[in-house]
């Protein structure tokens, strides 16, 4: 069995091609993507953070809002960039939004990607320690986020407070129990998902991946993972992590799905940089009739090391497309691999 879900960038753009014509379209349609994602039987919602850019960015009046108007559903991020954000605060929001939806969220973090703006972060208040770049500040600020979700009291309480406080140290309110063991963590190299499994987080790989090997992206991922598992496993952690990779996966059902997706040939891996100076494997889509598709994500080795599946939505196409595109994987993909 695999958990599926679906992850959404949130892209918005004041054009009459696109669906989704403004912000406010992208964050009302999220959430009656959720709760139609949710009506389907699939088992996340999932949302991409990006700053300075038509995209969805503040994530927690989201997915509180998704929280509140669905029940079952994983509501989750992928990923909050930990170079922009202020832990305590973080803390604060996370733990709201996970009450709101009653233990539900999955919240992805990372130390960033590629950015609309240079050094976007600094804008934010936020700059690297002396001896430190951008990418260990990300990492520093997960640390102290990951310290105060253990909800240990660390501030010394007033002795004329204007409420009564309880007893000893205080910690930030509210708090969400169980929220440190759902937390992930974005990583693109096999260190950084070595790191994510010593610190005790669950590993979000997506279709972007440092190129360390020179082979095929699929199986650079599953190295990774595996990679990922046996470092959790010498760290001593009690309970089984989980393990997410994100794919862009179209089943063919209609003419409609063919005119957005069919094309000739088969798509490919590509390669690029990032920053000028890191090479990067981006892995391929999947486009094709529900019975071919079977049989190239039967190959992907990637997807069969993991337990939870993200499809990348293209939510310019609106919420009903989409809900189309998540059931015909449900319907038409998933039991033919027996992840349903």
């Amino acid at each position: 069995m695999k958990k599926i879900g679906f992850l959404s960038f949130g892209h918005w753009a004041p054009s009459p091609r696109s669906g989704t014509r403004s912000a406010a379209d992208a964050l009302l349609q999220s959430i009656d993507l959720a709760v139609a994602a949710e009506e389907l039987g699939a088992d996340g919602a999932y949302f991409r953070v990006h700053h300075f850019a038509r995209q969805l960015a503040s994530p927690f009046p989201l997915l509180a809002a998704v929280g509140a108007k669905t029940r079952t559903i994983e509501i989750g991020t992928a990923v909050i960039d930990m170079r922009y954000e202020n832990p305590f605060y973080m803390l604060e929001d996370a733990g709201s939004a996970d009450l709101i939806s009653g233990g539900r969220l999955q919240l992805g973090i990372s130390r960033g990607s590629p950015e609309q703006v240079i050094d976007g972060w600094r804008y934010f208040g936020y700059a690297p320690a002396d001896g430190q770049d951008d990418a260990d500040m990300g990492r520093r600020h997960a640390e102290v986020f990951l310290e105060l979700l253990k909800g240990e009291g660390f501030a010394q309480p007033n002795p004329r407070p204007m409420f009564p406080n309880p007893p000893g140290l205080l910690r930030l309110e509210p708090h969400a129990d169980g929220l440190r063991e759902r937390i992930w963590w974005g990583a693109s190299s096999n260190a950084t998902a070595i790191w994510a499994a010593e610190h005790g987080m669950n590993l979000q790989s997506s279709t972007l991946k440092t190129d360390e090997t020179g082979q095929p992206f699929h199986i650079q991922q599953a190295e990774q993972i595996r990679a990922y598992r046996a470092a959790w496993q010498a760290a001593g952690h009690e309970r089984t992590p989980r393990v997410s990779v994100s794919r862009s996966i179209f089943a063919l059902t209609n003419d409609l799905d063919r005119a957005y997706f069919g094309r000739d040939g088969e798509d490919a891996d590509q390669v690029g940089y990032i920053d000028d100076k890191t090479r990067a494997i981006f892995g391929r889509s999947y486009a094709a009739e529900p019975d071919k598709l079977v049989e190239q994500l039967r190959a992907d080795e990637a997807i069969t090391e993991a337990d939870t599946l993200l499809l990348t939505v293209p939510n310019q196409l609106g919420v009903e497309y989409n809900a189309h595109v998540i059931e015909a994987i449900l319907t038409h993909v998933a039991p033919a691999l027996g992840w349903r």
